[in-house]
């Protein structure tokens, strides 16, 4: 459940607690601002004239969801509040409901984000959508996945009701695809915002991340059965990719992550390992044209030596290869976006080629 802690005009706190709002001069309440956005109809809690009382009332109205079944709240803008308050409530939620998740939807700066977290936010929103590059890609998730690790715990959004990012305007359906796969399979969490699976990408307008049909002003109703019918879905690669992720405990963990080599920069190739369960990715982050590298394995980060020869199964095709440390691939966009590979030891191939 989306939990925004701030109030229309007529809301009644407004009337019963007006102490709870900052008022300017002329007596009327001042509009929310969350720089560079203004939302003029909203109006937001002042949280430094009574702590206690907000404290208490949001407890209130979190625990009536709860007793409804709400067990996760989608916390909207929560870096706009003071941190000692997120502390009091979430740690009175937990005392109780130690199942029941917060999910800070905080896009703001990195060391409040991470302040968000250790303060008690089970799961934090990231700068995920806004990293495309391989270079970018590799940065962030060394970040994530290093000391941050303890207490952060990234939800990978492919999208979200705000973010429409240019990489999925101009990359079409090829770009959904290997987005998916990138947060489906670098993030233990990840999600997308509905209309994702229809591949919806239509801006407000030339340089906005605005959708021009946005929710947030106008019900959509999706014929979801006629899209799959006739091709139109990603539907299915998401299925394929939640039961990928089941299968496979690799992907359900942040911290074993290991880039690995590979020749192209519109190529990406990593690997997570949990115990005996390893599984390799290697995706085309161009989604205009077709790229042929050749990946480079660090042989040692699979648990392996490097003579060793590797037979992987392809979680996307079915496709079974023969691999070892150097490999050709080829990733066409619209066709195979990337390799999910279930990576197997076997014996040493003498004169083997290895292929994709």
């Amino acid at each position: 459940l989306d939990f925004a802690l701030q109030c229309s005009p007529d809301h009644p706190w407004v009337h019963k607690h007006p102490e709870w709002f900052h008022h300017r001069p002329d007596g009327t309440i001042a509009y929310a601002e969350n720089p560079p956005k203004k939302y003029q109809d909203i109006y937001p809690i002042a949280f430094d004239a009574d702590l206690d009382g907000l404290t208490a009332e949001t407890l209130r109205v979190l625990r009536h969801w709860m007793d409804h079944g709400v067990r996760i709240f989608r916390v909207d803008n929560p870096h706009t509040k003071p941190v000692l308050f997120w502390q009091k409530v979430i740690a009175d939620i937990n005392r109780t409901d130690p199942d029941v998740i917060f999910l800070a939807e905080a896009f703001t700066r990195p060391a409040m984000m991470h302040t968000l977290a250790q303060t008690g936010f089970q799961q934090s929103y990231t700068y995920f959508t806004w990293r495309n590059t391989k270079q970018e890609l590799t940065d962030y998730l060394t970040e994530l996945s290093g000391e941050a690790a303890a207490y952060m715990r990234p939800n990978f959004f492919a999208n979200t009701p705000d973010i429409l990012h240019a990489y999925l305007q101009n990359g079409g359906r090829p770009a959904f695809e290997v987005r998916a796969v990138l947060a489906a399979t670098l993030s233990p969490t990840w999600g997308v915002y509905s209309g994702y699976e229809l591949c919806e990408n239509t801006p407000l307008r030339k340089g906005s991340e605005e959708y021009l049909h946005s929710e947030k002003y106008q019900l959509r109703p999706r014929d979801w059965e006629t899209a799959e019918r006739e091709g139109r879905t990603i539907t299915p690669l998401i299925t394929t990719l939640n039961a990928i992720r089941r299968a496979n405990p690799a992907l359900r963990q942040l911290r074993d992550l290991h880039f690995h080599h590979a020749d192209q920069e519109a190529v990406i190739a990593y690997s997570k390992r949990k115990g005996s369960n390893t599984v390799l990715v290697v995706a085309n982050l161009d989604p205009h044209h077709t790229q042929e590298a050749t990946v480079s394995l660090d042989m040692p980060q699979l648990g392996l030596d490097w003579d060793a020869s590797l037979s992987v199964h392809d979680e996307l095709t079915g496709e079974t290869y023969r691999w070892g440390r150097t490999n050709y691939v080829r990733l066409e966009p619209g066709r195979v976006p990337a390799h999910v590979l279930h990576v197997q030891a076997s014996p040493p191939q003498i004169g083997g080629s290895p292929a994709s």
